[in-house]
């Protein structure tokens, strides 16, 4: 049987480091990263004896019918080579114990949870989730948690508590998602760093038992919704209302300044690298002749760096942060938009892997697999549904109210029906995607209820034609307005705020020298 899990949320504070503090947390990570690329090696090891043994291969040859004799199999042949969650949890207690400096830095609750984080990888091989796994380097690991809020890394008396390391979180007592976090049990707590404008900033998650606080604003209501996905806006249409709404909206895109940093970088690694790549040849474009630049040689991994390509690679890291971010939140303020509307959610099995290896630019400016995955894990917490059937069977960006499907290109985004009706096309399909049960549309009462609907689908074609319009007339500036981020919610009320702690009586000494 199973462990009972509960509801779970995350409450998300800033702590306050100075640099002493900030020296011991970046040993214990350092401490933790070789820890944890030990006990992945052993996990990979041991996995591979697993599955070149001859146990796992004659248990891949028991039919599949067979449930109970094939797992038991399965698990005879990793009982014998000690592959598990429990076993690589004791050989990282062996690991530290022998590395005295591993053991005095990172606890055995820690040491736990980075034994279970390296064997998931492993299974991911194992199961063919993935082709391999990665090793961290010291700027990759950015994350270490507990495994309970009693011992180890722990939130105590609204601080940070780690061994005898203990710091101060910048607390809002006017934010009430922060409250109602505060005041919920505590499951586990996770430190982790992000870099902010070129500096580290480090935060506390609180994993925390229970629902996260929903705004008024925010409600849920009990509707049906059939929902279109494309590149760039998603079309819902609910019971009273519909809408046409663009991914990441009013998000700069940035991608100007980020490419020139990117020839500043090449151009400064380049010049500072000149043997590591080929030599520049002519070719021929048209009837013109011109002069190629060599390409990077491989294997080569001696590369000089020098300040002007470090700071532009730090440039270009904050902006594409900038744009993640606020995409992020625009794209949350949409799932938000469309749940309150209805939490039963109808839509087409898209390919957005596919799509990612066509429009991957796209994809990754708009981000709509974030969106759809977001509204299906919304939708279920609030008791919904998220309904995804097979495109091959519906087909409803061809299909017309008769039932009859003509083909048309991903030009054409007007719906011009066979029964006279005029619609734009991911509004149509989306109104369609509501009738849609057990991977069959039902037209007949599509046609039906059309005539009640075509005003709200009316209404949100125009309302999407009218910010069109807008967006065309206004040209959208490339710079950032706003300064502050999701990752950095610090309250104007509360005034100026820092997360680098000073000692007290720093700026008298300084004064006095002065």
């Amino acid at each position: 049987m199973g462990k009972s899990t509960t509801p779970s949320f995350v409450t998300e504070l800033p702590l306050v480091v100075n640099s002493r503090s900030e020296k011991e947390l970046l040993s214990r990570f350092q401490a933790g990263r070789q820890l944890y690329n030990a006990l992945l090696s052993e996990a990979m090891t041991r996995m591979n004896l697993v599955r070149n043994s001859q146990a796992y291969q004659e248990a891949k040859k028991i039919p599949k019918t067979e449930t109970k004799k094939r797992q038991k199999a399965f698990q005879e042949a990793r009982i014998a080579y000690r592959y598990s969650d429990y076993d690589l949890q004791a050989y990282a207690t062996v690991v530290s114990n022998q590395s005295r400096w591993i053991g005095s830095k990172v606890d055995s609750n820690t040491q736990q949870k980075l034994a279970t984080r390296a064997f998931k990888a492993s299974e991911k091989v194992m199961f063919g989730q993935a082709k391999r796994v990665r090793f961290k380097v010291s700027s990759r690991l950015r994350s270490l948690e507990g495994k309970t809020n009693k011992q180890g890394i722990r939130w105590s008396n609204n601080q940070f508590v780690w061994g005898k390391l203990k710091l101060k979180a910048i607390i809002n007592p006017l934010n009430l998602v922060t409250q109602h976090g505060l005041n919920a049990p505590i499951k586990l707590v996770r430190i982790l760093w992000r870099e902010l404008n070129g500096k580290r900033r480090w935060y506390v998650q609180l994993v925390c038992e229970g629902k996260p606080f929903i705004k008024p604003k925010n409600t849920v209501s009990d509707g049906l919704i059939g929902l279109d996905l494309n590149l760039h806006n998603l079309a819902f249409v609910g019971d009273e209302q519909a809408g046409l709404l663009p991914f990441a909206e009013g998000v700069p895109d940035l991608s100007r300044e980020i490419r020139r940093l990117q020839r500043r970088m090449e151009r400064s690694r380049r010049a500072n690298n000149p043997d590591n790549y080929y030599p520049s040849f002519k070719a021929r474009k048209g009837r013109k002749q011109i002069l190629k630049k060599g390409k990077a040689k491989k294997g080569k991994r001696q590369w000089r760096i020098s300040q002007i390509y470090g700071l532009s690679a730090r440039q270009k890291r904050e902006l594409e942060r900038k744009r993640t971010a606020y995409a992020r939140t625009q794209n949350r303020r949409l799932v938000n938009e469309v749940l309150r509307h209805g939490k039963h959610i109808k839509t087409e099995k898209v390919s957005l892997k596919g799509w990612q290896k066509r429009f991957g630019k796209a994809i990754g400016a708009k981000s709509p697999s974030f969106v759809q995955s977001e509204l299906k894990r919304k939708a279920e917490n609030a008791n919904g549904s998220f309904i995804a059937f097979s495109t091959q069977t519906t087909a409803l960006s061809q299909t017309h109210l008769t039932g009859e499907r003509i083909k048309k290109s991903l030009s054409e985004r007007i719906h011009d029906d066979v029964t006279g009706v005029i619609m734009q096309r991911d509004l149509f399909s989306a109104y369609l995607s509501r009738f849609v049960e057990d991977n069959k549309l039902s037209c007949a009462d599509a046609q039906f209820e059309y005539p009640r609907s075509e005003s709200i689908l009316k209404g949100a074609w125009e309302s999407f034609d009218l910010q069109m319009a807008k967006r065309v007339g206004a040209s959208e500036s490339p710079q950032l307005v706003v300064t502050s981020t999701p990752a950095e919610p610090f309250p104007l009320k509360l005034g100026k705020i820092s997360q680098i702690a000073i000692p007290k009586g720093f700026g008298r000494q300084a004064n006095s020298h002065s």
